[in-house]
């Protein structure tokens, strides 16, 4: 069947979502190295859309500057929490001075959080040049729901990361970063799946691996959310001055239940992959069992190997490219499901 969408829109769908994953992933690296607050300002880095290299280029009390500024943000967002009925953590923001306290210049991070502001800013275009695309050519109704969407949740996305920067980095707020990250993803890979031919296409299965899959697409969902609090705990550990051979015992019980899951989704992963090897009809199967293998192999890793830095960031790779794979997965099942009802 001839495809409906131009070659070039369809690439551009592919090389927006390539984009968003490696937001997700830079994003990850920025938080290893902790150069999350490596630009105290947003959506410009030290006040310049090219940030400096010396410090010497910067006011002398540039500390007391981006302070005052974060605390005046901190406050308008405080307020924003009392009025949708958030006051307790409105106060305990307000009350939070370790939010002021601004980081010494360090060239290093701030290009390291500038290059993965870099990443969102290409995202972001896609995202915009997609939904352009939608609305001059494409104009059904669920291309123009998708992509509007997308486009609003980005914003929002992009809204809340410069909340994450005036609030330096408060936990909570990381973790719903994630979030607005998985939702956009999801959002970019149902448009993928309606341009392309290929992943349109039903996947023949029994209503038993349907079963399957959706179970550890939900508990590969609750991992990535588990692993923040790990990450978050990680966090607190260093800023009371574990060194990190001693952060696995402790990291607490959100470890060990991340930990535990991780064998509960390859014990549904071993079943789905032996039902795929008799049937031969879920070749993507075969994709999100290895990409499991990996992730687990990192999760090793990062438990008895003293948490080394790039395979933290291999871990979230594996674990968001995992949870695409299966979302597409049950999309194409549902199409199935579809099909044989009709």
């Amino acid at each position: 069947m001839k495809n409906q969408y131009s070659r070039f829109f369809i690439s551009l769908n592919w090389t927006t979502l390539v984009f968003i994953y490696l937001v997700v992933i830079a994003g990850s690296f920025v938080r290893i190295t902790g150069s999350g607050m490596g630009c105290p300002d947003w959506p410009k880095c030290f006040g310049q859309y090219i940030p400096p290299t010396d410090e010497k280029v910067l006011p002398a009390d540039y500390k007391d500057i981006y302070a005052s500024k974060r605390g005046k943000k901190i406050e308008r967002f405080a307020n924003f929490l009392e009025k949708i009925g958030f006051s307790e953590v409105a106060n305990k923001m307000r009350k939070d001075k370790s939010a002021l306290i601004e980081q010494d210049f360090n060239p290093r991070k701030t290009w390291t959080e500038y290059i993965n502001r870099l990443f969102g800013v290409f995202a972001g275009f896609g995202v915009l040049f997609v939904f352009i695309g939608v609305l001059r050519k494409y104009r059904t109704r669920k291309m123009v729901l998708l992509a509007t969407s997308n486009l609003i949740i980005l914003v929002i996305q992009a809204w809340f990361g410069s909340i994450v920067v005036a609030t330096n980095l408060v936990p909570w707020t990381i973790t719903l970063h994630l979030f607005l990250a998985l939702v956009i993803i999801v959002l970019q890979l149902l448009l993928v799946i309606e341009v392309s031919n290929t992943q349109k296409k039903a996947l023949i299965t029994s209503p038993k691996v349907r079963n399957f899959v959706w179970t550890v697409l939900i508990i590969t969902f609750i991992q990535l959310f588990l692993g923040t609090q790990v990450r978050e705990s990680i966090d607190f550990l260093v800023k009371q001055g574990y060194s990190r051979q001693y952060w696995v015992n402790h990291l607490g019980i959100p470890f060990f239940i991340h930990r535990s899951f991780s064998w509960l989704v390859l014990i549904g992963m071993v079943y789905v992959f032996w039902l795929n090897k008799k049937t031969d009809n879920l070749k993507i199967i075969s994709t999100s069992f290895y990409l499991l293998l990996l992730e687990i192999l990192t999760g090793v890793l990062l438990a008895y190997a003293d948490m080394p830095g790039l395979v933290q960031t291999s871990h979230l790779l594996f674990a968001t490219v995992l949870f695409g794979v299966l979302f597409v997965t049950v999309i194409r099942m549902r199409n199935n499901e579809m099909i044989s009802n009709k």
